[in-house]
């Protein structure tokens, strides 16, 4: 494989790890407004944006995390042969396979797109009484199919590299 794909290879799974790691850590972010949500609630008045804030957290987190679940292969997949077949096979039906997460991506990223310049232009905010603004948690969802579509195009390098009997 020539060296600039295993150098695109190598840093994007290294930007990947990175924010996939600062993102794990939004779910004590995710804990501590829905406790103060929930202890304001008992003892004082309802806090009327934790909830919509909790939403905007577990979205980024999930958005965020979703490349670096990918590159450690914690994604649900149906084992029932796959786990029987050889490496190459594997490469084989993954090379193939990755074609139609690559599109659902490109096609998902499109419509994040749209929305976010949507919301962008005409400052879309979310109903309700406390009513946030929709484009940051649009961005941060646009940031995080980026990163699940690089991670696929590094998946589809190293199954080639495979293929090739060649281990990146």
């Amino acid at each position: 494989m020539p060296i600039f794909l295993i150098n695109y290879v190598h840093w994007v799974e290294r930007w990947n790890k990175r924010i996939g790691r600062m993102a794990m850590y939004l779910l004590f972010v995710l804990m501590a407004v829905l406790l103060w949500g929930a202890i304001a609630r008992a003892v004082w008045v309802p806090m009327r944006w934790t909830d919509q804030m909790g939403q905007f957290i577990l979205a980024g987190y999930f958005m965020l995390g979703g490349a670096y679940a990918l590159q450690m292969d914690s994604a649900v997949r149906m084992d029932v042969f796959y786990a029987a077949w050889s490496p190459r096979t594997k490469a084989l039906v993954d090379t193939i396979t990755i074609f139609a997460l690559l599109f659902y991506l490109g096609v998902l990223l499109w419509g994040g797109i749209e929305s976010t310049a949507y919301a962008l232009e005409y400052g879309e905010r979310k109903s309700g009484l406390w009513r946030p603004y929709m484009a940051p948690v649009k961005i941060v969802m646009c940031v995080g199919i980026v990163m699940m579509l690089l991670q696929c195009t590094v998946f589809l390098i190293r199954d080639i590299a495979t293929l090739r009997g060649r281990e990146i």
